[in-house]
Formats: structure tokens, sequence, C-alpha cells
């Protein structure tokens, strides 16, 4: 019998085996283990079976899809695999499934919109002004993620206000649905200090001028996002505030709320 594989127990009835990455395991050694494992987790009635494989390891996926293994995702150091144990179809959930996106609409007192040129992607090099956009990290607040992106393509300091809307398309970044927020930032600064890398050319832009470009007026999704910042300055139009909040974890979130500030009391169902 091989050496049991080091696991803890999650909350649904199965394990995670996190590899230490001792990349001196040979795939026999490492299937030896992976089938002892396997007979006590069964025995336990374990369920679903999560193995996660440094990228050291990466010679072992291999071995583990032949035991009966899928791949579930991949991240800068590690890939994950699953297995289920019982003889039913599994519940494990999947992988992430959409990517989060912002667009920033930030507007001075002279009724002008802060819009960039790009360099390079879609509409690099077509002369095109646009809003800044950009995604959210990983372990990042849409709210935090608006204000940053601003900051790095532009050098304007900004608060976030609102979101004002947002979109779904499906099958996009490399079949992934993305989500696109379009927030409202107030500008703390006004000097612009492009950066240089991706960002062709940045300026402040009177707003009916950035409406009337021709790639705005041709797409009813733009045409919607500035029908949305007009009625917004115009103060025909409330958006979504974050509002700091808890679940049952101890980890801090925001609840985005078209109010200033959340209820003060909840009536009980």
């Amino acid at each position: 019998m091989g050496k049991l594989l080091s696991y803890t127990s999650d909350e649904y009835g199965g394990v995670i085996v996190q590899m230490d990455g001792d990349s001196s395991m040979d795939s026999p050694t490492f299937v030896s283990s992976l089938n002892s494992s396997l007979a006590l987790w069964k025995q336990q009635g374990k369920k679903g079976i999560w193995l996660r494989l440094p990228i050291q390891q990466a010679y072992l996926v291999e071995a583990a899809v032949q035991r009966g293994f899928w791949y579930h995702h991949a991240e800068r150091h590690y890939l994950m695999l699953v297995y289920w144990i019982p003889k039913s179809d599994h519940t494990l959930p999947q992988n992430a499934t959409h990517r989060l996106g912002i667009g920033a609409f930030l507007i001075n007192h002279n009724r002008e919109v802060l819009v960039v040129q790009e360099k390079g992607g879609e509409y690099g090099g077509k002369g095109l002004w646009k809003l800044p956009t950009g995604a959210v990290d990983e372990g990042e607040d849409i709210y935090a993620a608006a204000v940053r992106e601003v900051k790095e393509e532009t050098g304007i300091d900004s608060e976030f206000v609102e979101i004002l809307a947002f979109r779904q398309i499906h099958k996009s970044f490399f079949e992934k649905s993305d989500l696109f927020f379009l927030c409202m930032l107030r500008p703390l600064s006004f000097d612009i200090q492009k950066q240089d890398q991706e960002i062709e050319a940045a300026k402040w832009m009177p707003l009916e001028e950035y409406a009337a470009q021709p790639f705005v007026q041709k797409y009813e999704f733009l045409r919607y996002l500035h029908d949305i910042c007009k009625a917004k300055i115009d103060g025909n139009y409330t958006g979504f505030s974050p509002i700091p909040t808890r679940s049952y974890s101890v980890q801090k979130s925001y609840l985005y709320l078209n109010v200033t500030e959340a209820p003060k009391k909840h009536s009980k169902l």
C-alpha cells in the first residue's frame, strides 16, 4: 500500500489534496499513493476530490487523468484536477464562468468627459476616443478597480461615486462570459499624465463631441451608455453606491444599492 496523500476535508463531503511541489516524486510513487488514498476516501464516504498540483508537478497530470481525474481549472502557479467517487452524476461546481470589466465615466466642471485613445486592441490606431476601461483583478472590488484603471491610464486621481449600469455578454474572452460595469467617478485632479505603454492619447472632451463620434452613434450599446451618463449629470438618474457589509463570514464585502445608506431596520419575513 502506498503512502497516503496529505489532504483536508471540505464542508461538502469531499477532500482537498494540496501537493507540496516536490518534483522528486515520480509517477509510479504518485499513482500508488493516489490509489491508496482513493480507497480510504471511498471507505469514508467521501465524494468530490480536489487535486491541486503545483506547476512544478504538471508531469503528474497524465497519471491522474488515467486514474479518472479531469481538468477543472488552472492558475499561474497550479493546476486543479477533480474526481467524483460516488456512482452518480457529480455535483462539483464548474470553473469560474465570468470575468469582470469596468468602464469609467468622469466629467469635469466644464462638462467635459475623460477619454482615451488606445494603442492596441480592437480600437487601437483608429483614432477613436473612448472611456477608460479595464479588467477587475482577482480579489479587487469593482469600485477600487475603476479608480485604479483611471489612475493607471490617465494619471487622474478620482473617487468612486456609483455603478450606473452593467452588461452581461457571453462567449467573449476564451469562451468566458463577461460582466461590464459602467462606473461614475468624481475627478480629484485634472492634469492628465497618460500611460505610455497602452494609451496613445488622453484628454478632456466635451460630452456632446464624444457622443457625436460615428463610432458611438453606430452602436446601440454605446448610445445607451452616453444617455445614462447624461441623465446622471442632469440629475435624472440614480445608480448603485457601495455599502460595506458582512455576510456569514468575517470577510467584508460591498452591497451596491441605489440609496446613499443601507436601511436601518429590516422587516422579518
